[in-house]
Order: C-alpha cells, then structure tokens, then sequence
C-alpha cells in the first residue's frame, strides 16, 4: 500500500477554544512529483473542528477513486475515532452526546471510497511536514475575512 500511497498530513488550529481557527494540508505521492499544500481559515471554530476538517478537505480533493491513502494527523481525537472503530458505533448510535455530528457524517461518506489508514504522530516533534501543517493552519487561523464554520456557530445559534 505505501509505495504508490497518497501521503496526507494535517493539523488543526484555534486560537482560544473556541475561537478563530484554522487547518493546513500537505499531501504529496512519493516518486510522482505530486506535492501540494492548502489551508483555511475561519471565524469561530474549536481545534477538533479543524483536525477533522483537515482531514475531511484533504480527501475531498483526491481525484481518483480506491485510492491508497495514510493520513498522519497529530490528532488522537481524530486518528483514535476511526482506527478504533468508535466513529461507527457513534454512528450506529445516531451520534448520541457527540460533537461534530457535521463534519464526521461528512467524513463517513467519503471513508468508504478509499482505502485509509491514520497514523497518529507526536505534535511539535519536529515531524517536518506536520510542522509545516501547524504553520499553514495558524497562518489561516490570523487571515483578514476569516470564513463562517457553519456547522459550529449554527451549533451555537441553537443552543442559546
């Protein structure tokens, strides 16, 4: 799987929890020359938000179908979630008393599509493309007209 494997790295950010966030993606196909790098920014999020975000925007864009992919992510939130099978019993469970119903019924449907598998890695271990990912998402976090994270500040709409 790894030799011709779409590598996805991914980190999550917000300054203050919640508070303006953002997430930065570096994806590249060793031996193919493919290397690309993307992130966003938005208002008011929280940092789960974003970790999964990432993760979710990074497989959005890979084109082809079946593909062979390793997400590294430094988070335990997210990487925990899906190699331990919780997400699908959150989901069997109509997601009772769990946040970011959004963005992991977003997640659940792109899954099946590929073959993937989550590595978690240590934050701030010098880990160079996780590293980049921390600057690109704080970076978009600091960005003039910050985007809406509409799946939370609905959230919080509601609960007022």
């Amino acid at each position: 799987m790894e030799n011709k494997a779409i590598y996805i790295y991914t980190d999550g950010s917000s300054r203050g929890n919640p508070g303006p966030g953002g997430y930065g993606i570096v994806m590249e196909q060793k031996g193919t020359g493919y290397f690309k790098e993307f992130s966003e920014g938005f208002r008011t999020t929280t940092n789960n938000r974003m970790e999964l975000l990432a993760v979710i925007e990074a497989l959005n864009k890979i084109k082809t179908k079946n593909a062979n992919v390793v997400v590294y992510t430094d988070s335990k939130y997210v990487s925990d979630s899906v190699e331990k099978k919780w997400v699908f019993n959150w989901k069997k469970n109509n997601f009772k008393n769990k946040k970011n119903i959004d963005l992991w019924t977003k997640f659940l449907k792109i899954y099946p599509t590929h073959s993937i598998k989550f590595i978690w890695i240590k934050g701030h271990n010098n880990h160079p493309q996780n590293e980049r990912c921390d600057k690109l998402a704080v970076e978009a976090s600091k960005k003039k007209d910050l985007l809406i994270d509409h799946g939370y500040e609905n959230l919080e709409i509601k609960l007022l």
